[in-house]
Formats: C-alpha cells, structure tokens, sequence
C-alpha cells in the first residue's frame, strides 16, 4: 500500500502539453507583440492636454452682459461666516462637461459657449416661452445671493451666487392651477 500514488491536479500527459511548433515560435509572437504596443503607443503620441488657459484673462462680455454686471446682492441672503477664497472654490467642482479633473474646470469655464442655447417651457402653463439667456437677461431680476454649499463629501463652502427666483420665470409663464411639478 505504500506504492500507491495519487497524480496533482495540475499534472498533465505528455500528449495534452503545448505542442513543440507553437510554443518554439514564441519569439517570433513576442517580436510581433512588441511591435503592435510601440505602433500603438506612439500613435497616442501629440494626444496630451494642450496648453492650459489663463483663468484670470479678461472676460469679453456681451452688451447684455455689461448692463447686468456687476450684480446687486440681495441682502436677504446673508451668511455667518467669510466667503470662500474664489482660488479654492473654484479649483474643487465637479462640473464634468468641462473636465473629470476637480480643479480644471476654473481654466476652461471661460470657453463655454452659452450661446444659441435655448430654454423651452411648456406643458401646463398659460404662456408657453422658448427663451435664450439674452431673454432671460432682460426679462429677470438678475441678483447675487450668498450661499453656504455642503456636500455628502464632507466639505463646504460660502459662495455667492447669480441668478434669478424661479418665481420670476413662474410670474412670466403663468403656471396652470393643474400643474405640479416642474421637470
């Protein structure tokens, strides 16, 4: 009984090993494997970010723009607290349209085109409106509020904020008595 053996799973026949004329060209595959990587490689090369903006460039304003700007802050809207340095709140953001990088957006927000974007409101309101920010602009109490953000992320910051109420849009469509929500 001492004589009997019992085979590793991992132990296979001779006739089921990688037959001899694969396995002797591995040099010519490995070659071959070299070759398509380096080609693929450097087709990637020139592919790199390309230079960064200045996010501190003059800001080139439409007339609207220049009417509107600066702001009156709404005083309703105070915090307890000083506003976050602009360095710091624009290099955390999460605006993905401009990068996935948290602290890139700052040097590419400037190149949004905001322009011919449209907002269309329908459904259940009395004066269904299609409005450009141009319109919007003209038609809105434009204001600065202060604003503390706090994120699921464990961090927060005091920002101001411009905009306009949603009640002014509301006021100027009329929402039916019907309507709910808005989507």
């Amino acid at each position: 009984m001492s004589n009997l053996t019992f085979p590793k799973p991992w132990k296979i026949a001779e006739s089921e090993s990688t037959p001899e004329s694969i396995y002797i060209n591995r040099r010519d595959f490995i070659k071959g494997t070299s070759l398509a990587t380096l080609a693929t490689t450097a087709s990637f090369y020139g592919c790199g970010i390309g230079p960064t903006p200045d996010p501190n460039a003059p800001i080139e304003w439409s007339a609207i723009e220049e009417k509107i700007y600066p702001v009156k802050r709404n005083s309703k809207y105070t915090l307890d607290r000083d506003l976050t340095d602009e360095n710091v709140a624009a290099s955390f953001n999460n605006f993905f349209e401009f990068s996935e990088i948290k602290s890139d957006p700052k040097f590419h927000a400037q190149n949004l085109s905001i322009r011919p974007w449209t907002v269309e409101i329908t459904g259940l309101v009395n004066k269904p409106q299609t409005l450009d920010v141009d319109d919007l602009y003209n038609l809105m109490p434009i204001e600065e509020r202060l604003y503390r953000l706090r994120c699921v992320e464990a961090w927060a910051m005091a920002v101001p904020w411009t905009g306009f109420p949603l009640k002014a849009l509301l006021d100027v469509v009329e929402p039916q008595s019907k309507a709910t929500h808005i989507a």
